[in-house]
């Protein structure tokens, strides 16, 4: 048998050059005019999937992007392991920012430059490589099957509906996914929970068209000012949510989970730094991993209206608008909360303004049991690849469909992901340091073989 890391070692120029062929396919699943690239990056995936080993290997249709699905079937008694990835990746807009092109994979300094480099095509590769290892050296006693799907990025509309359609081909113990990330680089760490997701769109109409400001202004009312004082009145001096409800059914966190938050390696004075801000905000009486991983938020994602351009235009606009959105933490109820809040926005609105709230994705927060055996398979992956225990953490960010692979397919997912801060994913210049792919797949391999015990 071919140890996992000289097994690396010796197929590293192939596999950069399969990992790179993906990477240049620019799956950008926001942008109709992609859609060939979403199944030219879906066929990519299936022959990889089948060159790795599998068995069967198609391109399902959905209702929207192709899924790709795989199996491998050892032993109809033995325990199914179902991976999910996603092919799709976010814009890489501004352009200008980046310092090579953003979809032709670029090594510099020992890292993988390019869009979709950790999110989520690295991490899917990471998957697939381990299990390539364990397939061809025999080292695979339990099933694997895989579901990639292609809009992720977009909040998974396709999915469910995908799931509900396809219950026994998707039938497994456990479902393993790479599209988290890691506390540092020499922290490895496993997800155990995950925040939900709600997202509005505002549009405030005031009069029927655009008005001089100087004939209308101070006798009208300004959408865009209405529209400020409106968003400003979400959240408290305390940094709490107003709406009636909202904290209903938000758990707190025990003494024991506080404390075992409170002894994660935390640098805030570093933290601050990296993002340029002189200080942190939020929730008052949590701490700052409390507040961005455990405890629920609002925030605006994108304001605009009225005149933008060069110059100045004296007007006051008919309309304004905004994106906004709330995460959630686990046993809130994203659709709940989505309608309260629109009713909630809509009742501070004065007469002098008309409020539309028009929902658009969401999805639940997520727990994992530490004690499940695929969860402690993970652990000695990690503890193996990076050389010590990987520590439980609460992350703050959405993967809407994983609460839908529970609700839908009654199966725990256990979230074993190899990003770091520092991959810019969804920002310029996103990476993926060689180090960490070498690990990741060492990781999974090392879970396959500790799963099947």
């Amino acid at each position: 048998m071919t140890p996992i890391r000289t097994y690396i070692a010796e197929n590293e120029p192939r596999m950069l050059e399969e990992l790179f062929g993906l990477l240049r396919i620019p799956s950008i699943s926001a942008k109709p005019e992609h859609h060939a690239d979403m199944v030219a990056c879906a066929e990519h995936w299936a022959r990889l999937l089948q060159q790795a080993g599998a068995d069967r290997v198609e391109v399902m249709p959905s209702a929207g992007n192709p899924m790709v699905y795989a199996e491998k079937l050892v032993n109809p008694d033995a325990p199914t392991v179902l991976i999910y990835a996603h092919y799709d990746v976010m814009p890489a807009e501004p352009l200008e920012l980046w310092k090579s092109n953003p979809f032709e994979p670029e090594v510099r300094d020992g890292h993988i430059w390019c869009r979709g480099a950790d999110d989520d095509k690295g991490q899917g590769f990471i998957q697939v490589k381990a299990f390539e290892y364990v397939v061809k050296q025999g080292l695979l006693h339990h099933n694997v099957k895989f579901i990639f799907e292609g809009e992720e990025e977009i909040g998974s509309p396709s999915l469910e509906a995908f799931c509900q359609q396809h219950k026994e081909l998707l039938k497994a113990d456990i479902i393993l996914v790479s599209d988290t990330s890691m506390l540092g680089a020499d922290l490895p760490s496993l997800t155990t929970g995950l925040r939900g997701l709600a997202y509005w769109q505002i549009e405030v109409t005031g009069p029927n068209r655009d008005l001089h400001s100087g004939h209308f202004g101070g006798a009208v009312a300004n959408p865009i000012n209405e529209l400020c004082r409106l968003i400003s009145q979400v959240t408290d001096a305390d940094g709490r949510i107003t709406m009636p409800g909202f904290y209903d059914d938000v758990e707190e966190l025990s003494k024991e989970e506080r404390e075992m938050i409170a002894n994660i390696p935390f640098d805030e004075a570093r933290y601050k730094r990296a993002i340029d801000v002189e200080e942190l905000s939020g929730e008052k009486g949590y701490s700052t991993l409390e507040r961005n991983s455990c405890r629920p938020s609002f925030d605006v994602c994108g304001i605009w209206g009225g005149y933008t351009g060069e110059g100045s235009k004296t007007v006051l606009p008919s309309k304004a608008f905004a994106k906004v959105s709330c995460r959630l933490v686990p046993h809130q109820d994203h659709e709940k909360i989505s309608r309260q809040f629109a009713d909630y926005l809509c009742s501070l609105a004065p007469k002098s303004i008309r409020v539309k709230v028009t929902p658009m994705h969401g999805g639940q927060g997520y727990v994992c049991p530490i004690t499940l055996p695929a969860y402690q398979a993970a652990a000695k992956g990690f503890e193996q690849a990076f050389g010590k225990k990987p520590l439980a953490v609460r992350r703050g960010g959405s993967i809407p469909i994983i609460s839908t692979f529970e609700k839908v397919l009654g199966i725990k997912t256990v979230l074993m992901g190899f990003g770091l801060e520092s991959n810019a994913i969804h920002s310029p210049n996103e990476n993926l340091p060689l180090d960490i792919l070498r690990k990741g797949i060492e990781a999974v391999a090392i879970f396959h073989q500790e799963y099947s015990k």
